[in-house]
């Protein structure tokens, strides 16, 4: 990748620093298309990515990436001719059709009661019968970006490391949740065990045989992102070559110095006596939820829409994790045991502080009293369930139930206030359309 791509992420500060090289989901990967007349000279190819303003040092280009071949075909990566909103009535998400990321993304949707009722086994599309209105088409994960970007579909779930491939800057792209907690893995740079010598980037850099007839070598399914990479790093004299799979085998049969894949745990690289190196971790990705600026702007009801998919989203995903501890704590009054409980520490005030309710305690004529025990509740993370008993038995707690959470709703989700932000709108606007 070659430029900056102004991507408007939707998210929170989710920075990462990998040594030299920095990237997060609102500075997402980007390229300026490479033509089949890169594989000429270097010379040539550079000639060819004029527009890129590369850094150059003492007149001579910083950066010497070149791609020589791609099985993915970087010529079809040009712009892409958008439909016109008016071209269709229908709204439309896509979602990946096969694999790990297409499982995931059904149990995310049916976890957020939003399950895809799929009338045919060998039919593409789809629909969510709780989301009247919304078509569903199974998509590469990779045609789920492009037609996103061609204004085929309006939003859809893809793992981020496609977005930061195909994306390559457009601006109509527009990140609406930035972490739906699958798919994780990271994209890294890896080489031969055998180089004892070489455990960084600046070491790898730092080699002299590198040099205009005798590039490092890198393969790749993610040219963009990797030429990107190395340009910023200011690495010299790289040449990417791509492929789609079988990446771990080009360096044991001399076709590459190293690889530039994504990495799970790192059993694949290891058995194929490949490894890490620090400064080499170029992004990480797991799956996101994106969606045309434009449709979002101009499409009737897609705002609403996607409202909605935030709502369920960070509701079920807030909610992991988390469950709810229930007790009888004695008591004059409410205020002494809210009392206790905040002098029990943080992890007894819940969300926004515990949830305190009189117990009406049953007598033998049949009425009830008050006042003796009150009913506390406190939200708590299930890593301390047992911590969180011990402590409501120290202020006088008894009969503790514990129940894990569904879901945790908020008054509005963090993240549509941001996407209208994003978008240049006012979310007061829109308050009428979800408080029917």
């Amino acid at each position: 990748s070659t430029q900056q791509l102004p991507l408007r992420a939707v998210t929170v500060d989710r920075t990462v620093d990998y040594h030299h090289h920095r990237i997060t989901p609102s500075t997402m990967l980007a390229s300026a298309p490479i033509s089949s007349a890169a594989r000429q000279s270097y010379a040539g190819a550079r000639a060819l990515e004029a527009g890129r303003r590369p850094a150059r040092a003492n007149g001579a280009f910083r950066a010497r990436t070149m791609i020589t071949a791609s099985i993915r075909s970087t010529d079809g990566q040009k712009q892409a001719f958008r439909k016109p909103i008016e071209s269709r009535n229908s709204i439309r998400m896509g979602i990946p059709s096969k694999g790990r990321m297409a499982e995931d993304t059904q149990a995310l949707l049916s976890a957020c009661q939003l399950p895809v009722k799929k009338l045919n086994p060998r039919q593409y599309a789809a629909e969510i019968p709780s989301v009247p209105g919304m078509e569903i088409w199974f998509q590469r994960a990779t045609d789920v970006v492009r037609k996103i970007l061609s204004g085929d579909i309006d939003v859809g779930i893809v793992g981020y490391d496609m977005l930061a491939e195909i994306g390559y800057g457009d601006d109509d792209l527009v990140i609406v949740h930035d972490a739906l907690g699958f798919g994780g893995c990271h994209l890294a740079v890896a080489i031969p065990q055998a180089w004892d010598e070489i455990n960084s980037m600046r070491e790898l850099m730092a080699l002299p045989k590198w040099g205009p007839a005798r590039p490092l070598r890198v393969v790749t399914a993610y040219p963009n992102v990797a030429e990107k990479f190395f340009n910023d790093i200011g690495f010299e004299h790289v040449e990417i070559s791509t492929a789609d799979g079988a990446l771990e085998a080009a360096p044991a049969m001399g076709a590459a110095d190293c690889i530039l894949d994504l990495v799970s745990s790192g059993t694949t690289l290891r058995e194929n006596n490949l490894k890490e190196i620090e400064g080499g971790r170029v992004l990480d990705s797991q799956g996101v939820l994106v969606a045309s600026r434009e449709a979002l702007l101009k499409r009737e009801g897609l705002l609403e829409i996607v409202h909605e998919l935030l709502e369920r989203l960070e509701a079920h995903l807030r909610a992991q994790g988390l469950f709810m501890v229930t007790a009888n704590v004695r008591g004059s009054s409410p205020e002494e045991v809210a009392k206790k409980l905040n002098s029990a520490g943080p992890l007894m005030r819940g969300l926004q502080g515990p949830t305190i309710a009189p117990v009406y305690t049953p007598q033998a004529d049949g009425s009830s009293i008050t006042g003796s025990f009150y009913a506390v509740s406190v939200t708590v993370p299930k890593s301390r369930i047992y911590e969180t008993v011990k402590q409501m038995r120290t202020i006088g707690g008894s009969g503790v139930l514990t129940f894990p959470l569904t879901y945790v709703f908020d008054e509005e989700p963090p993240r549509w206030n941001a996407l209208m932000t994003t978008l240049g709108l006012n979310a007061k606007d829109y308050e009428h359309l979800f408080r029917q």
